[in-house]
């Protein structure tokens, strides 16, 4: 830890003691001014109207949908205070000094503070926006105001963490808008005018809490973005205090800055997630669309960045619209724009990016215009994207990313008989923690036809037991090399590496008759005789077949495991010492070169293996093949992957 963070952590200590004395805690002055416009000029009308009405329903029936509590009887409003997980009620003492990581204390935290986004909010203002129905504004009251009841300044589990007070308040702002802004009829009458006084006291509380406990240090990733944008998008809805004009140019400066640093110049975000690289390109978006409607727009670097993020998300992802599952992921979404579980959240940005960059290449990989780009760009953006239809693009946008370290490979792009190979030669992730970075150093995907082949096996669960946090972030879950039952990368915690994996690329090139990426990595110099991982793709065109060689430099005697993780959705078969994996047409022959031991496994408990989360807290078996033996001294071994179309 360094001088300069632990001066930090000391001043937040203290910061922390005198407010639990009151000293320092937010007193708002009486809201003076109009609002902020909103995002848009003219908001959307042209939407399914039955399809909110009937989630607002749902809503108001108490029925909410929390990750893998799908439907849950939370009642309406709901105990804000209530893991709706365990059922366990997290107690009101003062916030900063709770620990909200103890789940005998709060239960499952990422449950009990999903419901406390207010999510929900905006699909009831959205309701009301769409239909006039009254009960639905009326909703929208009865949830704040019970909120303000049961989440009293500063105590309890939501006055934590300032990333939940950010994400709250984007959708406070969002749905006051649909709700009428400070014209609404909720605001009518001295009932409506004590509504309001309470929501823009407790607006102010938030926003105080962001700009006093910013995340520095070791929650400096997407966290200081959503922190950023959040304040941001408050200080320019309600710049209703002496303060507000301060914190909104923090909140600007903040962005600015981290959208630069969290996101290299070729448009992979930092964390190595793709799942995070959807919810910081999110974030800049809200906040520019935000920005640009009151007259406080960021740059043409900002613009520039979140364009190439887009660019990342349309390069890897495949003909049938799935992108790999690289790092963490915990379907998060900074707005629910639509009701019901994310559909394509990477298919959205893609709609949307495509409109407000002019970009053919996004409108070709977007999946059509949906719900979610309509309430952001307004009903006439339909138009502008049709436009982009006929313009002739080449794809992929790009095959390299070398900063972010992910390489394409493959043929026939966008076509029924596409394969594209995704493979990571990137870091293991952003900080020093690498919070969201998984072990995959040298891993990589394989989708054929638009169907995934190859998969990456995703996150399951953060808050589960040690030994499947460790086996969804360790290198065994990759398609790579383990050596002697180790990950690349030392696992820390949870959220933490103490050791990373370096990787580097030696060669790339996309040539007529083969495409060639070399890449190796040092995780494992720490062994006591160290070993260097190098490993070599070659794709063949025309003849589809994929080539796979790991180099191994090393002295003595060593255990290896070569992982291969198929999707639930393949039959797989062993035939030898052949693995043979069929997907609807699809055909997949695997053959390693060296004679070892070759093991099929599927949904194994003890130790896991063989398993893919395709949510949170879900996770089901999947067909994994293990070629498993010693080597000693230096060794290669080839591994030929040969499509055929059946």
């Amino acid at each position: 830890m360094s001088l300069s963070e632990v001066g930090f952590r000391l001043r937040r200590k203290i910061v922390n003691s005198v407010e639990r004395i009151g000293v320092g805690r937010a007193k708002p002055a009486q809201p003076v001014g109009r609002c902020g416009e909103p995002w848009l000029a003219h908001l959307p009308r042209r939407f399914d109207t039955q399809r909110y009405a009937r989630a607002a329903d749902r809503i108001l029936e108490g029925w909410f949908d929390v990750f893998a509590l799908r439907g849950a009887a939370l009642g309406f409003p709901p105990r804000w205070n209530v893991d709706p997980k365990t059922g366990i009620e997290a107690p009101l003492q003062f916030g900063k000094d709770l620990n909200y990581r103890d789940p005998e204390i709060v239960g499952d935290v990422k449950y009990l503070w999903e419901v406390n986004r207010h999510l929900e909010l905006v699909t009831l203002a959205q309701a009301w926006h769409l239909t006039a129905d009254e009960r639905y504004a009326q909703g929208c009251k009865a949830l704040l105001e019970s909120w303000f009841g049961q989440c009293p300044y500063p105590r309890g589990v939501n006055w934590c963490a300032s990333l939940e007070h950010a994400v709250r308040l984007v959708n406070w702002s969002f749905a006051w808008f649909l709700l009428g802004s400070q014209e609404s009829r909720l605001f009518a009458g001295e009932p409506g005018r004590a509504f309001r006084q309470r929501w823009l006291t407790c607006i102010y509380q938030h926003c105080h809490f962001i700009a006093s406990h910013w995340s520095r240090y070791s929650s400096a990733n997407n966290h200081l973005l959503g922190e950023a944008t959040g304040l941001f998008v408050a200080a320019v809805t309600w710049p209703l205090w002496e303060e507000s004009a301060r914190w909104r140019d923090a909140a600007r400066s903040e962005l600015t800055r981290e959208a630069l640093a969290q996101t290299f110049s070729d448009g992979v975000n930092k964390e190595q997630a793709t799942w995070y690289h959807h919810a910081v390109a999110d974030m800049l978006l809200l906040s520019g669309l935000v920005a640009r409607a009151n007259s406080c727009d960021f740059g043409a670097e900002y613009w520039a960045r979140l364009q190439a993020m887009l660019e990342f998300i349309a390069s890897v992802m495949d003909v049938g619209g799935n992108v790999p599952a690289f790092g963490d992921a915990d379907e998060g979404v900074l707005v629910r724009f639509v009701p019901g579980r994310p559909a394509n959240v990477f298919g959205s940005l893609l709609a949307t990016g495509a409109v407000l960059f002019g970009r053919p290449q996004l409108h070709a990989k977007a999946a059509g215009f949906d719900d979610k780009s309509r309430w952001l760009l307004g009903d006439g953006a339909e138009s502008r994207f049709k436009a982009l239809e006929a313009s002739q693009v080449t794809l992929p946008v790009r095959r390299a990313f070398p900063d972010g370290g992910y390489y394409i490979l493959g043929e026939h792009f966008e076509t029924p008989r596409e394969v594209r190979v995704v493979a990571d030669a990137g870091p293991l992730g952003y900080l020093s923690i690498a919070a969201h970075g998984h072990a995959d150093a040298l891993s990589f995907t394989l989708s054929v036809s638009g169907k995934p082949i190859l998969i990456d096996s995703g996150t399951y669960s953060y808050r589960a037991d040690g030994a499947w946090r460790r086996y969804f972030r360790g290198t065994l879950a990759h398609n790579t090399l383990t050596v002697d039952g180790e990950s690349q990368s030392v696992f820390g915690g949870a959220f933490l590496w103490l050791e990373h994996a370096g990787t580097a690329v030696d060669a790339f090139e996309i040539g007529p008759d083969v495409q060639h990426l070399s890449a190796h990595h040092d995780g494992y110099r720490r062994l006591p005789d160290p070993v260097r991982h190098r490993r070599t793709w070659r794709y063949h065109p025309g003849a589809a077949q994929l080539t796979v060689s790991d180099e191994l430099l090393c002295a003595g005697a060593h255990a290896l495991q070569l992982c291969w993780h198929f999707s639930p959705e393949c039959y797989v078969t062993r035939h030898g010492d052949s693995v043979v994996a069929e997907r609807a047409g699809v055909r997949l022959r695997l053959t390693c070169s060296r004679r070892l031991a070759l093991q099929l496994a599927s949904g194994r408990e003890h130790p896991p293996l063989g398993w893919f989360s395709p949510a949170v807290d879900v996770k089901v078996p999947a067909p994994t093949a293990v070629f498993a033996g010693e080597i000693r001294g230096d060794t290669a071994l080839r591994t030929d992957i040969q499509i055929e179309f059946v």
